[in-house]
Parts: C-alpha cells; structure tokens; sequence
C-alpha cells in the first residue's frame, strides 16, 4: 500500500505532538495524513479519546493506516471494538504503563490496562530501552500479545521531539517499509 492509499490517521499522545514532533512532520508532509483532536489533550479522558478516534476512523473512505504515541496507543486500543470500519494497520511507538500506578499523572491510569486481545490487523510496535513512562519489557510484552513485530530502538527516551526525535528518518524509513507489507 501506499501512503495515497490510505486514511493516515495520526494519534498523538498527552499534551499533544508539537510542531516539531515527528507525528507533526509526518502529518505536514503526507497528503492523506490527518490527526485526530481532542477535546483535551491536557487532562485525557479515556471515553472522550476513544469517542473521537472512533468518530475519525468511522469517518474514512479509504483504507485506514493509524499512527499512535504514547496516550495514542492505549486510546487507540481501547478503541478497536467501536469501529465499524476495518483497519489496514497500526504503527505504535513509546507505549506508556498506563497500569503501572507510578505513573505520572495519576489520571492515565485510567488508559489502562491494555486489552490483550491479538490485533486484527498488521502493526509495529517500537520501544526505547529508556523510556521514562514505559519500560522496553512491558512494551515487548504487549506487542507480543497484540501480534505486533516488535522493534527496541535502544536509548531513545520517549521517542518524541525532546528526545530528538523531531526529524526521524530511521522512523520513517520503518514506516514506508510497513506500509509497503500492508495490502
């Protein structure tokens, strides 16, 4: 598949993706790419968040390809049983341990914990070793769960801007690659 193909749905994570978030850039560059908003990407509410992916994705016209950080794993997650339009596949990156109770702040826990029911479609889950909201292990394990292919891409903290994940060109090369197995 490629990338004009597709409804590529970004879904960012807890405060957002900025302007130079690698989901920002990815969204500016990719013609079919779009995010979904939300009411509040300050204080999440989990039914709020699924509400409004949900809405998105029963929205597209084409095959649809989601794109989820952080908060936008476990929103996405939770999501799968409202749609009613098939998904093409998923690229998740930096899983937080929404069920780990030290996890700051408290309100996302209420994002967990995971669903670890296998994904019924083909998805990617990419991980740091040093990841301050989720450890490499528990990343691996739920990709494992979901059937995901499972990459740890070493010390890249939570893999956003602030870690200089701003440009990502190994990211995007992953993406196409993904994207050119997805039928």
């Amino acid at each position: 598949m490629k990338a004009s193909e597709a409804d590529i749905l970004i879904v960012p994570g807890f405060k957002n993706s900025g302007r130079n978030h690698w989901q920002s850039r990815w969204e500016r560059n990719l013609a079919s790419a779009r995010r979904v908003e939300q009411k509040s990407w300050e204080k999440p509410e989990r039914d709020d968040w699924v509400a409004r992916l949900t809405t998105h994705v029963n929205e597209t016209t084409r095959p649809v390809v989601l794109v989820a950080h952080s908060l936008g794993v476990p929103a996405l997650i939770h999501a799968l049983p409202h749609f009613d339009k098939p998904v093409a596949g998923a690229f998740l990156v930096a899983p937080p341990e929404v069920d780990n109770p030290k996890i700051r702040p408290k309100h996302l826990m209420t994002f967990g914990p995971y669903p670890r029911d296998p994904l019924p479609f083909p998805s990617i889950l990419i991980a740091s070793s040093n990841d301050p909201f989720g450890s490499v292990d528990h990343a691996g394990d739920i990709a494992n769960a979901w059937g995901s292919q499972f990459f740890n891409i070493g010390e890249a903290g939570h893999i956003d801007d602030k870690a200089g994940f701003g440009p990502w060109p190994e990211g995007t090369l992953m993406f196409g690659r993904f994207l050119s197995r997805i039928k």
